[in-house]
């Protein structure tokens, strides 16, 4: 009986041929854009203390009440597969004091996430983000830079059906009474509210504006809206981020009803979602978190970033590359068929010689006939073959169907040259 076929959990993906080579693609192009404006690339674990999460996205939230993969080590301690990108770079700038660098310190970073959600189209469990963060400025126009690298980067991937939506949540304490006049309109209509709604009336009440149920969205319709209740130095502050993306031609729709899904926001949320998706728009956004660096231990700094999922992006791009070419320029067969010792030995020497002098090079090693491994490199598209037959060496030609026997150094250069 055969052994059960093992299958990649649901909700995860492989990243074979084209879809490396578009992952591949979106990481060069970023790497680029973000070097461009001055971000230098960071790495952080792929799993965090629990912690972290609790503390940085917040108790109340989707992502830690119902969507973390949490486990304990061989220590008890509790760990995350990490479901975002934020927390983990605000933890490395604590712990490496970059709080000591000029401001503002520039971020960003490429990598998989993590999170325990319906799988669908271009939304799995285990996922890809490329996000920026910067650090240490409070200046609009700091708002301003992330929201065009994100446009930007959807632009230069040919991302399709865009919409860019902005709105300001706020500080913290200019959002402190709204919150309250908020949960007082929540109570009074809580019999219309979805159950996971009126669960977070106290702790959350801004996550209603973010509820799928028809019922609940009907009610926040006629909710008050946090945009109508800024202080004059978030209004200020908001009208000074619109002025600056007027002045970039970036269009924007002002959505009140924004809120983002962390709890670490301040200030200005945005959005960018593409036609193409369908009702799970979104490809990206981020906004402020003035409070999050001190919220995780480290001194008080302004900060500001984004995340773009890899595969949301690539589902609205009209642009989809090929798989790499792996055609080799030499491919290594033997005329006898099946080799022997010696002839596996100089093919292998051959072979390196080949690499080292910068030539793409492969060897038989399927056991075919030589007239089956010669059809073999045309398919694969090798303009040359080398053929072993006991301690001679030929050299093939195939574009022009000639063959001569030759010496390893002359075959080195005779590929060298007719590459060139």
């Amino acid at each position: 009986m055969s052994a059960t076929t093992i299958r990649a959990p649901r909700g995860t993906l492989d990243l074979l041929g084209p879809a490396a080579a578009a992952h591949e693609r979106v990481r060069a192009r970023a790497a680029a854009l973000f070097a461009s404006a001055g971000y230098e690339q960071v790495e952080t674990p792929i799993f965090e203390a629990t912690e972290l999460f609790v503390r940085g996205v917040g108790e109340a939230t989707d992502i830690v009440e119902k969507e973390m993969y949490t486990f304990e080590d061989g220590s008890g301690r509790s760990l995350t597969l990490r479901p975002e990108g934020t927390a983990p770079v605000c933890r490395a700038y604590i712990e490496h004091g970059m709080h000591k660098r000029p401001a503002p310190v520039k971020l960003w970073y490429w990598g998989p996430f993590f999170r325990y959600e319906r799988a669908q189209s271009g939304r799995y469990r285990q996922f890809f983000q490329v996000g920026a963060e910067a650090f240490g400025s409070a200046d609009p126009a700091l708002d301003a830079e992330l929201i065009a690298l994100l446009v930007s980067l959807a632009q230069e991937l040919d991302v399709r059906g865009v919409t860019l939506r902005i709105a300001s949540l706020g500080t913290s304490e200019s959002r402190a009474a709204y919150r309250e006049e908020l949960r007082a309109f929540l109570r009074a209509h809580e019999t219309e509210l979805a159950p996971e709604v009126r669960a977070r009336i106290d702790a959350n009440p801004l996550r209603a504006f973010d509820a799928k149920d028809a019922r609940t969205a009907a009610v926040m319709a006629r909710a008050p809206l946090l945009l109508d209740r800024l202080s004059a130095a978030d209004a200020e502050h908001f009208a000074a981020v619109r002025e600056l993306l007027g002045e970039a031609h970036i269009a924007f729709e002002i959505d009140p009803r924004l809120v983002r899904g962390l709890d670490y926001y301040t200030r200005t949320v945005f959005e960018l979602s593409s036609s193409e998706l369908g009702a799970q728009s979104g490809v990206g956004g981020g906004g402020r978190y003035d409070r999050l660096i001190e919220q995780l231990g480290g001194p008080p700094t302004p900060a500001i970033g984004f995340a773009a999922g890899i595969e949301r992006l690539l589902l609205a791009s009209s642009a989809q590359p090929a798989a790499a070419a792996l055609a080799p320029a030499l491919y290594i067969a033997f005329g006898a068929g099946e080799p022997q010792g010696a002839e596996r030995t100089r093919a292998f020497a051959l072979w390196q010689e080949a690499l080292a002098a910068g030539i793409a090079a492969q060897i038989e090693l399927c056991g075919r006939s030589l007239k089956r491994a010669l059809a073999h490199a045309d398919r694969l598209g090798a303009p040359y073959v080398a053929i072993l037959t006991g301690q001679q060496l030929a050299l093939r030609d195939m574009r022009a169907g000639e063959q001569r026997q030759c010496s390893v150094r002359e075959l080195l250069a005779a590929i060298s040259g007719g590459e060139r």
